[in-house]
C-alpha cells in the first residue's frame, strides 16, 4: 500500500483536490476523524490524545493536531514540529455535498514542494483508493 509521507518544510505550495465518493457523509466522517477509521486507509496506524494525533508510516512517526472541525462536514490537522510546535502547515478534509443531484465529495487541501505536485496528487489519488475501497464505495 502507498504510504502519504510527510515532509515538514517552510516553503509549500497549497494542493486542492476534489473526490467523488459514493457513501454517506456521516460515514466518511469518521473515517477523517477516527484513530480507527484513519489507520483504515491513511496510516499504518493512528493514536490519538485529545486533538493530538500520532500518524505512523514504515515506523516514522509524525505528529499533528485537530485545529478546527466541524462534525459531519470537515477537519483540519494542522502539523506539529519535534517540539509539539505548529509548523504553518495543514491538511483539510472538507466533505461537500450537492443540492441538486446529492452527490458527495471530499475537498482536500494539503502543501507540498512545487517539484513534488504531481507525487503528491498521485499519493492522494491512491490514498482515497483505499478509502473507497474500505468503505465499499469503490
Amino acid at each position: 500500500m502507498p504510504n502519504l509521507r510527510i515532509k515538514i518544510m517552510t516553503d509549500k505550495i497549497k494542493v486542492e483536490m476534489e473526490f467523488s465518493i459514493h457513501a454517506s457523509p456521516s460515514m466518511i466522517f469518521q473515517y477523517l476523524t477516527t484513530p480507527s477509521g484513519l489507520s483504515g486507509w491513511f496510516a499504518d496506524d493512528v493514536n490519538s490524545r485529545g486533538k493530538l494525533y500520532t500518524f505512523i508510516w514504515d515506523g516514522a512517526e509524525e505528529k499533528a493536531r485537530i485545529s478546527s472541525k466541524k462534525d459531519g462536514k470537515r477537519v483540519k490537522y494542522r502539523w506539529l514540529d519535534d517540539d509539539d510546535k505548529e509548523t504553518g502547515t495543514y491538511f483539510e478534509f472538507n466533505i461537500v455535498v450537492d443540492e441538486l443531484t446529492k452527490d458527495v465529495s471530499l475537498m482536500i487541501t494539503d502543501f507540498c514542494d512545487e517539484d513534488e505536485e504531481e507525487e503528491t496528487r498521485m499519493l492522494w489519488e491512491n490514498q482515497i483508493g483505499d478509502l473507497k475501497h474500505t468503505i465499499g464505495a469503490s
